[in-house]
């Protein structure tokens, strides 16, 4: 079938393949280093005792029938370098039977990570990774040009992850329609980076004129990702820009360089190419009948799949970052519908002293991306994903939200152990435990111009009330 495959986005997918091989590597990195205080045998959420309740029909993954730290990690490892390995190029390198096993193998991988990541993977960019992974494996390598049904289920996916975005804050805060949400967010946004105070100090006016160009860039312009050339192109480059726009401004795991690589899928290749001095097309053969069927079978289930997000969408009562299977396959997505006017955050203390006072030393807990010092200006770590500390802001917004795993955390203070301690920037007691713990409540805010000059912190706070009294073991170890 002539019309099957479109040899101009040879560099596309190229690019498109290389980059999602990359964020595969850091989400398989992520998990190898930081599971065992999170999900692990002694973990805050152990695996074990997750899937002893919940069934492998709602939560399909290897770790259903076999759960060790050991096998964990070399699952997370194995996935860590099968992923290196495509982003050298290994896929085009290979038979394209081969290449989609490899592909295949990495959805799976890291399927079976999310499904017992309980609430540590409860994130949207999860569900996008496993959904955008899935898709990769109908693409095609170097031995075949790509097939056009893939490219454009890709765009559909960008389209829902943008509409839906756009929609959700619509229907929801009314500081979107009224263009001040910018007034709070890079301030209350779940993980400032290093220029998020210099956003949040940009003039108001300029806060509005951001408001209404997102409403643009997920409104308006993912249309265009459905036109012909080189108008997708246009739209594939507003929203790669505007991506890079919140990755200067925050730490969203890789959910900004995930959509950035989706609206890789819409840009013409044969236009780059020729712009970067490449052949327009790439010698590849045809597409064998037996690739074709599997490409036509794969766009019929997320067209048949795809009614549940498309009613999403329609609902008065939109729902965002939803999967409606358990293999997260067509997925309904969206962010920030509402928007936090205050920051707080939970200072987590530590004490060596077995009797409470009124002149107790308490000792503060550094976390690596979370705020915490005033003076520490907010690290960038996305990409990568620092799990502990994006849970950590939600439990600032309600202790509902900490519920099931605060508790856990505290003790493993208070046991000083190693795998916990290793997720944290700064443990005050490098030698022996705590003998109590407690939390408090600070209300944060970014400083001004002038008190950063004077004082030379980013960040001010004030104590609001205590969140967690002083705890200690029963039995001390």
């Amino acid at each position: 079938m002539e019309w099957f495959t479109a040899s101009g986005y040879w560099l596309s997918r190229l690019l498109l393949t290389r980059a999602l091989a990359a964020i595969y590597l850091v989400g398989f990195v992520s998990a190898a280093l930081q599971f065992r205080a999170l999900i692990g045998e002694r973990g805050m959420l152990p695996v074990p005792q997750y899937v002893a309740y919940v069934p492998t029909r709602r939560a399909p993954s290897v770790f259903q029938f076999h759960y060790s730290d050991r096998f964990f990690a070399a699952w997370a490892w194995t996935g860590a370098l099968l992923s290196a390995a495509m982003v050298a190029g290994a896929a085009d390198a290979v038979p394209l039977g081969a290449a989609m096993a490899m592909w295949a193998a990495l959805w799976v991988l890291y399927l079976s990570i999310v499904n017992v990541g309980q609430t540590w993977y409860s994130f949207g960019w999860e569900s996008l990774l496993l959904e955008t992974g899935f898709l990769a494996v109908f693409l095609g390598n170097a031995r075949t040009d790509p097939p056009v049904l893939t490219l454009w289920l890709m765009r559909w996916l960008l389209f829902r992850v943008e509409f839906g975005a756009g929609l959700i804050k619509l229907r929801g805060d009314p500081c979107w329609r009224d263009l001040t949400c910018l007034y709070y967010h890079h301030e209350t946004q779940p993980m400032p980076g290093p220029l998020s105070w210099f956003f949040h100090r940009l003039p108001k006016p300029l806060h509005r004129v951001e408001t209404a160009a997102n409403h643009v860039a997920q409104l308006v312009v993912p249309i265009g990702l459905f036109a012909p050339q080189p108008v997708a192109s246009v739209a594939a480059a507003v929203i790669i820009c505007t991506q890079l726009w919140l990755v200067a401004s925050g730490n969203f795991s890789w959910l900004n360089w995930l959509t950035i690589v989706l609206a890789l899928s819409a840009v013409d290749g044969a236009a780059l190419a020729e712009l970067l001095g490449l052949p327009r097309h790439a010698p590849a053969g045809a597409a064998p009948l037996w690739f074709e069927v599997l490409v036509l079978a794969a766009t019929a289930l997320v067209v048949t799949l795809s009614w549940w997000p498309v009613r999403n969408l329609l609902s008065a009562r939109q729902r965002m970052n939803m999967s409606f299977n358990a293999f997260h396959l067509v997925n309904t997505y969206g962010a920030f519908g509402s928007v936090n006017r205050s920051r707080y955050e939970v200072v987590v203390e530590g004490t060596a002293d077995e009797r409470l006072t009124e002149d107790t030393e308490w000792k503060e807990y550094g976390f690596r991306g979370k705020p915490g010092d005033p003076r520490r200006l907010p690290r960038q770590f996305a990409p990568y994903h620092l799990r502990l500390d994006w849970l950590m802001w939600f439990a600032g917004i309600s202790p509902g939200y900490a519920r099931e795993w605060f508790g856990p955390f505290v003790e493993r203070l208070l046991t000083g152990d190693p795998a916990t301690l290793r997720l944290l920037r700064d443990n005050p007691f490098p030698t022996t435990p705590p003998t109590h713990v407690r939390a408090r409540l600070y209300l944060y805010r970014f400083t001004t111009w002038r008190e950063l000059r004077e004082t030379g912190c980013w960040w001010h706070r004030t104590l609001v009330r205590e969140y967690l009294p002083p705890a200690r073991l029963a039995t001390r170890p």
